[in-house]
């Protein structure tokens, strides 16, 4: 037993409810919610007048790429439909220059003619009735500077025309100015003769 004397404490109560002093639980308080709304109510408005004000006033960011795409379309359409541009035929073609006196480039081609050898002998055949007629034709051929190899008649097979016979390019110049100087146009290359030039008078020849 204790030495101290029995106070009010040391009686206990026949009822189970407590009694004394004792600290009461204070609940946890909840946060605020309005200004979670508030904020909330802020950022639609913004998205509101965004969304529906400022388009109406021209505020646009950027074209959408489906209307890029259309306006593109429509461009390129336009320009298949617009007329090509007439090209100047003047303009692109090279100015031809004039020729002028004494130009000698001009592109006009000069006739060619064969080198003329006067040391190669000719012969003289009669190929018609009239007597003499080769040695009247060798006196011309004589005359333009040809020396003569044999005037005669002639013995092969008939002739339809005047003709020059001559052996290969080299004598081809020489038949050319006998053909001139004699008035025959049929010149003929040919090796079946000795000589390097050969005149058969045809019928007809004078």
């Amino acid at each position: 037993m204790t030495k101290f004397a029995r106070d009010e404490f040391d009686r206990v109560p026949q009822s189970s409810s407590r009694q004394g002093v004792h600290r009461l639980v204070a609940t946890a308080s909840r946060p605020a919610l309005w200004p979670v709304l508030l904020l909330g109510g802020i950022a639609l408005a913004v998205g509101l007048v965004a969304f529906l004000i400022l388009p109406k006033l021209g505020f646009t960011s950027s074209t959408t790429p489906q209307a890029a795409v259309t306006a593109n379309a429509s461009k390129q359409s336009a320009a298949a439909s617009a007329p090509a541009p007439s090209v100047s035929t003047s303009a692109s073609s090279p100015v031809q220059p004039s020729s002028q006196p004494g130009d000698t480039s001009s592109s006009a081609p000069t006739p060619t003619t064969a080198p003329l050898d006067k040391t190669a002998t000719v012969a003289v055949y009669n190929g018609t009735a009239t007597g003499g007629l080769a040695a009247r034709v060798a006196g011309v051929v004589q005359g333009g500077g040809w020396p003569l190899s044999t005037v005669a008649n002639w013995g092969g097979m008939p002739q339809q025309t005047s003709s020059v016979f001559y052996k290969g390019p080299a004598q081809k110049g020489n038949a050319e100015a006998l053909g001139k100087l004699l008035g025959i146009a049929n010149l003929v290359d040919s090796a079946e003769f000795p000589q390097p030039v050969v005149v058969i008078l045809g019928p007809g020849y004078k």
